[in-house]
């Protein structure tokens, strides 16, 4: 199998041993899944099954941020506790996933259950100097840590304008350097906090996913990823922290899924611009949704349309009609195998079907059941 590797920026080999560590950051839970979550999950879904197909045993882990600024700040602006709008908004969303027929992933940590490995990584990072505290909050200094930037390779101004837009307020005036960014933070009044030697406060976003990658799979992980939005801030900071507490490399191969758009802009919850997956579940066969999905290759940006699900019911009735056998399965594995080309593997199948072949075992490589 090769697949394209963020850093490295190419598609190299991924070779990994037996066991397949893979982690895939996991969603705010403070809104229903749109339709960027589901391309996400849905990619890593069907590499795990060519995996599991070539022999592999796969250990993926999919967190759950259920403490951050964006689920607090809509657990304000309706008035509950926020773990009651995390749980809430979970259900909805493991309902929709397992409609979707997603395999099960190995775990699937809370931030909030991690404080203690938090609290332990953060003391590691201040004695060893990558840390430090200002204003009461705890930042990563960025200067330690020579190797920042080699996932994301993005110029400074770059990572100034996306750090701005993403959270990570670059003006605050404790920081040393405007990229510095923060570990532990005091809570608001109406805030979740907990005891730490620094004062009272909550966890950074980025030091939540390295405090459970590591508890749960260990110092270094064979595959990390998730929507492209997240390779800055987010894995560019979990990699300096993780790297300055180890010493070990954090992450062999790092694999992003790139945007949906809706109407020429990134469909995402602060926008509005959403289509959610539990609204074209209502109404087609969820085989049709996966399939919509999928038709598009995971490297490639795209936009929604109402007219890419209406193509996918009459493909989904195409290969129903055509049934059980084995055609094309050696020609999809060969397809996913070269950069998981998953639209190359639909086109595969689409051809078995038109020459009367039954096509079930390679669509069950996409998790498609016929």
């Amino acid at each position: 199998m090769r697949l394209y590797d963020t850093a490295r920026q190419e598609i190299v080999e991924f070779s990994p041993g037996q066991t397949v560590s893979i982690y895939t950051c996991g969603i705010t839970p403070y809104d229903a899944a749109h339709m960027g979550h589901a391309a996400v999950y849905l990619t890593f879904d069907v590499l795990q099954r060519r995996l599991r197909d070539i022999g592999h045993i796969t250990k993926c882990v999919r967190n759950i941020t259920d403490v951050d600024d964006s689920i607090l700040s809509k657990a304000r602006q309706l008035g509950v506790h926020y773990l009651d709008l995390a749980a809430s908004e979970m259900a909805r969303f493991d309902r929709d996933m397992g409609l979707l027929g997603l395999l099960r992933p190995h775990s699937e940590p809370r931030a909030t259950s991690a404080i203690s490995d938090i609290l332990g990584l953060i003391s590691q990072l201040l004695d060893s100097r990558h840390a430090y505290l200002s204003g009461g909050s705890v930042f990563f200094d960025i200067s330690t840590y020579k190797k920042f930037g080699r996932v994301s390779h993005l110029d400074r101004e770059t990572m100034l304008s996306l750090a701005r837009d993403r959270g990570g307020n670059p003006d605050d005036p404790n920081k040393r350097d405007p990229l510095d960014f923060v570990l532990w933070q005091p809570s608001a009044a109406d805030e979740p906090s907990w005891d730490s030697q620094w004062g009272p406060g909550r966890p950074g976003w980025h030091i939540e996913c390295s405090a459970l990658s590591m508890r749960e799979l260990g110092p270094t992980i064979d595959l990390h990823g998730g929507g492209g939005d997240l390779i800055f801030p987010h894995h560019e900071c979990e990699a300096a922290q993780s790297e300055s507490v180890t010493g070990k490399p954090f992450v062999k191969h790092w694999f992003h899924v790139a945007m949906v758009y809706l109407d020429g802009e990134k469909m995402s919850k602060s926008l509005g611009n959403l289509v959610f997956v539990e609204h074209l579940l209502a109404d087609h066969d969820a085989r049709s949704v996966r399939l919509s999905i999928l038709d598009n290759h995971y490297r490639t940006p795209w936009e929604w349309n109402d007219n890419m699900i209406e193509l996918a019911d009459q493909r989904l009735k195409r290969w129903i009609w055509a049934g059980h056998g084995s055609a094309g399965l050696e020609e999809v594995r060969a397809a996913l195998d070269d950069d998981l080309n998953i639209p190359a593997a639909i086109a595969v199948i689409d051809d078995a079907v038109s020459r009367n072949y039954g096509i079930s075992e390679a669509a069950s490589l996409l998790g498609v059941i016929i």
